[in-house]
Parts: structure tokens; sequence; C-alpha cells
């Protein structure tokens, strides 16, 4: 199988970081092309800083980072602190940034690189508030035609996390997210109902923290950090790694499973960032995404452990 050509697009966040961390640890499966970061769990300094420090984490500091957008497209930007720390990647201290900036905005990062490759070759990974990558997708009319496809960690056929409506990504750039969705392009869309089934068990993080190794050792940091908040909230023996599902689909897509549905997004009013998943049609209508709902997370654990003792 041919390797999956992919731009990540991030807002790091502790489980944006070991997205990745299991993309740059998968060079059979997944050529990184770019990162780009865009604001969401903490404010667009601290996300593209973040993402600067898990390539070099990583030891990939070939590879090109893009600051995006700073603020969703309509609404005034809410982060969430209050789950990953003032850092965004609490739990683990890494050094600040060796590695400049690549130039260039994301917006037009994405753009250069999806339209000069060939096309349908290269995926888009977004796994923050969408604003960076509806904002390439209205500023290049072309661009819909060109992309391979969208996998996106967002939303959730059932109840949100930052509102009983609304999953956070969504919830944060709602409008973002509506032309994402209607713009035509495939997306296999990783919502909670599948994410909350990743669940980090204690026996879990500490076979990632008997790797042994920098890297290991950084990532049971972030996770051991994140498990916090979730863990006491939904009452559960640890939290959901929501990002990595993103990649670990592209390297094994027998992990999940899903459907086609047909998918809206709500921009108004008490229930808006939520992703109307019309799970059981009673009328026909085209599917927009393909929404996924099962995994097997013992082998997802298994995957995401032996690549993390990879770097």
């Amino acid at each position: 199988m041919a390797r999956h050509r992919i731009i990540i697009d991030c807002d790091p966040g502790q489980d944006d970081a070991i997205a990745l961390l299991l993309a740059l640890a998968s060079p059979e499966e997944i050529e990184v092309l770019a990162v780009t970061a865009v604001a969401g769990n903490v404010p667009l300094a601290l996300t593209e800083a973040n993402a600067r420090r898990i390539v070099e984490l990583a030891g990939r500091s070939d590879v090109r980072v893009h600051k995006g957008c700073h603020r969703p497209l309509v609404n005034r930007l809410e982060t969430a602190e209050y789950v990953h720390g003032e850092t965004g990647l609490n739990g683990v201290e890494l050094p600040p940034p060796g590695v400049p900036l690549a130039p260039g905005h994301a917006v037009d990062a994405i753009i250069e690189l999806v339209m000069a490759a060939e096309p349908k070759t290269v995926t888009l990974c977004p796994v923050g508030p969408l604003t960076n990558i509806a904002m390439a997708l209205v500023k290049e009319p072309e661009l819909a035609s060109r992309v391979r496809e969208i996998v996106l960690m967002g939303g959730a056929i059932g109840l949100g996390n930052v509102t009983p409506a609304a999953e956070f990504n969504i919830y944060v750039d709602p409008h973002a997210a509506r032309v994402v969705f209607e713009s035509g392009v495939p997306i296999t869309m990783f919502g909670l109902d599948v994410t909350h089934q990743v669940l980090v068990t204690r026996p879990r993080l500490e076979a990632i923290r008997a790797l042994g190794t920098k890297v290991a050792l950084a990532a049971a940091g972030l996770i051991d950090f994140f498990n916090r908040f979730d863990s006491d909230r939904y009452e559960v023996d640890g939290a959901p790694l929501h990002d990595p599902c993103v990649i670990a689909h592209l390297i094994d897509p027998t992990l999940f499973k899903g459907k086609p549905c047909h998918v809206e997004i709500e921009t108004e009013g008490r229930s808006m960032g939520r992703t109307n998943v019309d799970w059981h049609p009673r009328e026909a209508r085209p599917a927009t995404a393909t929404v996924m709902n099962a995994v097997d997370a013992d082998r997802f654990f298994a995957l995401l452990t032996e690549r993390l003792g990879r770097l």
C-alpha cells in the first residue's frame, strides 16, 4: 500500500502531541509533509511552539511547522487550559523550540502543498478546530477537488464534551466545520463516540512508561496529566485519547468501524457546534462523512506503544 502523504493540522494539547509522535514514528505508512498549528486547546502562540517542541522531541526537526489562524472565523476563541494546563503540554518539561517556524501562513502552506502534488494524493488530518482547513478551502476553490480526503477528530453522534450538544473542536469554530463538511471532500470523522472507547488505563499507561526512552517517558507524562481531568469527570479508569485515532486509522484502518452518514453542523443557539449525524436516516440524503463508532482498543494501544518505542 502506498504511503499516506499528510498534513497534520493541530492545536497541541497532549493528545495532539501523541498523534504527532505516532505519525512521525510510522514512516512506512505515513509521510508528514507539514504540521500546521491553529488556536484551540490553548492560544496560537502556544500551539505553534508546542508543535515545534514535539517534532524536535521526535528527532524530526526537518518537518515544517507553519503558524495558522489565531481565532475562529466568527466566534471569539475559547480555550481549554482547564484540561491541558496553562502550557497545553503540562505533564512534561520540554525546552523552548530550537527549530524556527517555516515561512508562510498555514493556510497558504496547505494550499501550496496540495496544489503542487498530484491530485488526490494528499490527506488533511485536522485534530483541532477546523479554521485553517476552512480558510484554505475558501481561499482556493480548486482545493476541494485536489485533496484525497480529510480525516478529522471532532464531533459526536451523542453527547458533547464542552456543552451537552457539542464536542470541543467543532464548538470552537462551528462555522469552519460547516464549510469543511459541506465542501464535498471525502471525510472520515472520529468523534467522541469512538474516542471515548480508547481509554488510557493504568496498565496501558505503564506499558508506555516502561519503554524507558526519552520520548516514551515524555509521552507518559503528557498522558498522565491529561488523564486526570476526564478520568474524574467521566468516572472511568483512564481518559480517552482522542487525536491519535486519526493517525492510527491511516496506519491500520481495520482498527475502526463506522458507516457513511449525512452530517450537519449547528452554528447557532444552545446547540451550537453539534454534529447532527443522521445515523438511522428516514430519508435518503447524501453522506457527507464516514462516521466511526467502534474501535479495537487493545490493538490500538499495542500499535501506539510499539511505535512510541521506535522514537
